[in-house]
């Protein structure tokens, strides 16, 4: 078994970091995952999660990726027809994890790079017979931070439409209302802002999505979300749960706790002003770095970068290996051209300037 690297140089936008306290968490004995013990492990974390979601409802904690609640955000949720807002690589995804289940589903594209805005959601649900919309919050693949307290207002205005959010990059590290924003489903991972290892999915599911489960016989047996009901409130899962996870997790709610949800963002907010600070010093150097967000929505977890020539995203990326620190390419179309930096989960201030120092000798090189 490998050492453990230093803390502080890994800044993948996920999976992310995990400090050494919260994997440590995980080599713990099995208990019965059908007994008092695991019941009363569920309902310890219960309160740490509402806390992180913003919510007075129950949390879904699903033994899958978060790929698995975006398909039963869609087969509990969406009725006949479904808007699916696209402005990135993920947002993408949801568009055809929402087309496989078989609904008629229509994309509103953007360009990468570039918002989903309420004006343009509004003029769609005008022009179209939706009963659901899909959207990313932070689209990991691009940096854009899409405003859903304004695309879940516009959606409700529309009638009898419903908002599901992926927050995978954002929850715990951006600023997420789900009850006072009227989010109608909300999903994370476990690998993203949380700082926790891959293999957990979290969802918040209100009543109006709830209602319409209970509508649909197709809804499929794992990501039945009638089931995640029934089962959160006897404080159990439906399926077998990853026990060795949850132990991780209740470690990692702790720490938040003791931190508080509102620190959290506001460390998030100033690890991505730092590197804003320092785009801004590079081209005041004369290199024509470029962040392909546009302000104000830009994701307070990562930031996508745009290189000017000759850089390439594998050659910087490359680069930093060799120094001991880890970013990304750009993702997709985006991988030549750019780098993705994810300040998120556990980090501090201090270590994302010690990143930039090194990447600013790359660039120098």
């Amino acid at each position: 078994m490998s050492e453990l690297a230093e803390f502080g140089r890994f800044f993948l936008p996920g999976p992310t970091e995990v400090l050494p306290q919260v994997l440590e968490a995980q080599v713990q004995a099995m208990i019965g995952h059908r007994g008092k013990a695991m019941e009363r492990l569920i309902e310890e974390l219960e309160p740490g999660l509402k806390t992180v979601f913003q919510t007075t409802r129950p949390v879904y904690i699903s033994s899958s990726s978060a790929t698995g609640l975006m398909e039963g955000a869609v087969r509990n949720g969406a009725l006949r027809r479904v808007l699916s807002l696209v402005n990135g690589a993920f947002s993408d995804r949801f568009y055809r994890i929402a087309r496989a289940t078989g609904l008629e589903v229509e994309p509103l594209t953007v360009e990468w790079g570039q918002v989903n805005t309420p004006e343009a959601l509004a003029a769609a649900l005008r022009s179209g017979d939706y009963d659901a919309v899909t959207v990313v919050h932070s689209e990991t693949s691009t940096g854009v931070l899409n405003p859903i307290r304004e695309l879940a207002a516009t959606a409700h205005a529309a009638g009898d439409v419903v908002l599901l959010v992926d927050s995978v990059s954002g929850i715990a590290g951006a600023e997420v209302q789900t009850d006072a924003w009227e989010l109608d489903f909300v999903l994370t991972g476990s690998q993203k802002a949380l700082a926790l290892p891959p293999g957990l999915a979290f969802g918040v599911a209100n009543a109006r999505v709830l209602a319409r489960a209970e509508r649909k016989t197709d809804r499929g047996t794992y990501f039945d979300f009638l089931e995640f009901e029934k089962s959160i409130g006897k404080n159990q899962t439906p399926n077998t749960p990853a026990l060795s996870l949850f132990y991780a997790l209740d470690e990692q709610l702790r720490r938040i706790q003791a931190e508080g949800i509102a620190n959290r963002w506001a460390r998030h907010a100033a690890m991505a002003a730092s590197v804003y600070r320092w785009v801004d010093e590079m081209r005041g150097r004369g290199l024509e770095l470029e962040i392909l967000a546009p302000a104000p929505y830009r994701s307070p977890t990562v930031t996508c970068i745009r290189l000017p020539a000759p850089y390439t995203g594998p050659q910087v990326n490359n680069a930093m290996k060799d120094r001991g620190y880890t970013i990304a390419t750009g993702y997709g179309k985006l991988k030549e051209s750019s780098i993705r930096i994810g300040h998120m989960g556990d980090h501090t201030v201090v270590e994302t300037e010690a990143l930039l120092g090194v990447l600013a000798e790359v660039l120098s090189a």
